[in-house]
């Protein structure tokens, strides 16, 4: 039974980070790492952003060779014992610990139609399944608008390849975007070669030959050589709430990353926490929070406990657009939109009872701190307050 002082659930960034923040306090401590993917730990952004855009997949590696590190590829932890510090991988091996991280993310939505067939890009093996079609197939079906959906969309367009997006939203980027700039998101994305099928719910995907057949509620059909679809993510909650710890949308954890069991860490996309700015728990999918939460998640279970407690920031390019984002972001809150230069150059703020709960830097940038400023203050405020503010 391999036995280890630190264990981590999870080879992903937020693991990764982990282990860092592990050493920075103890150099010594036997870690382990159990992680489903065949892979060492990498960056997960450029898989849709720089990759595409000619940067060398060899950037995206993050080394453990000089962390001492007891890395088992290729495993899935299947049950956790949190009282006999065990966890149970597929294998049926045993894996004990001291001190454990569930860095264990999300699992993709999938349609109950389809299979294997469709591609729900996620990690680097869903990129190079999708760099392979790209070189030797024409037409794509890009299901989802919002964050992979687009930027992967925009990648095929940028390959040269016949691009058809299709989504329930009325536009591309319409959860996040207020009206104006989601309508303007879709513009750019059929001024740039894509057929853009919004409103449209997908019904059944039906593979024939070399061809897939795509139906959509309005009993239309379209027919491709590839599926690529970005419908979100839920996080892995199912291990630590069969092991008897808090769970709500997340894995609860305080605000120095535990969970109700104060030997058990969790971070990353899986992990709830609290964010006093916000006054609420929220679930983070993004890079900022993998890394930083991590980090300060490895430094306590190394016995250098921090508060975390912070507002991390998202970002995305298309085209020649470049938006990055922190707090609340959601197109269901009241908006005000600071432009700057009309559709060019602006800040869109979120707003509920007159607190500013997220903003949007459109083509700004090192205004986050600014940002993050505002939705620390309690407000109230009216829209003509926001003008010119960031």
């Amino acid at each position: 039974m391999p036995a280890h002082k630190y264990l981590i659930i999870g080879g992903g960034m937020t693991g990764d980070a982990a282990i860092r923040g592990i050493r920075q306090v103890d150099e010594d401590g036997s870690i382990g790492m159990i992680s489903e993917e065949p892979h060492p730990p990498y960056n997960r952004p450029p898989l849709s952003k720089s990759l595409w855009a000619g940067k060398a997949e060899s950037s995206i590696w993050r080394p453990l060779d000089d962390l001492n590190v007891d890395a088992h590829l290729g495993r899935r932890a299947i049950a956790l014992d949190a009282e006999k510090k065990q966890v149970e991988d597929h294998a049926g091996e045993i894996h004990s610990f001291e001190k454990l991280l569930l860095a264990v993310g999300g699992s993709v939505n999938r349609f109950p139609f389809g299979g294997d067939e469709i591609i729900y890009f996620r990690n680097l093996d869903d990129y190079r399944r999708l760099l392979a079609l790209a070189e030797k197939k024409e037409r794509f079906a890009v299901i989802g608008g919002g964050f992979i959906g687009s930027e992967i969309a925009a990648a095929l367009i940028a390959k040269g390849r016949t691009v058809t997006m299709l989504f329930p939203e009325e536009n591309v980027g319409a959860n996040l975007f207020p009206q104006e700039i989601a309508s303007h998101m879709t513009s750019l994305f059929q001024n740039n070669g894509a057929t853009v099928l919004s409103g449209q719910l997908v019904t059944n995907i039906e593979k024939k030959g070399e061809e897939f057949i795509i139906s959509t509620e309005s009993e239309d059909s379209l027919v491709v050589d590839a599926v690529v679809a970005g419908i979100g993510i839920k996080p892995n909650i199912s291990l630590a709430a069969e092991a008897g710890l808090d769970v709500q949308k997340g894995i609860l954890v305080n605000k120095f990353l535990q969970t109700s069991h104060p030997d058990i860490y969790a971070a990353g996309d899986a992990a709830e926490f609290f964010i006093s700015a916000l006054g609420s728990h929220v679930v983070v999918e993004h890079e900022e929070n993998a890394n930083m939460a991590g980090y300060l998640a490895g430094m306590g279970m190394a016995g250098t406990a921090q508060e975390y407690d912070y507002l991390p920031y998202f970002y995305s390019s298309i085209f020649d657009i470049k938006y990055e984002g922190v707090g609340e972001t959601s197109s269901r809150l009241e908006t005000v939109i600071d432009w700057k230069d009309p559709l060019q150059e602006g800040v869109v703020y979120y707003l509920s009872n007159g607190r500013v709960r997220g903003v949007v830097c459109w083509n700004l940038r090192k205004k986050l701190k600014s940002a993050r400023g505002i939705i620390g203050e309690s407000g109230p405020f009216e829209a003509a307050d926001l003008i010119g503010k960031i």
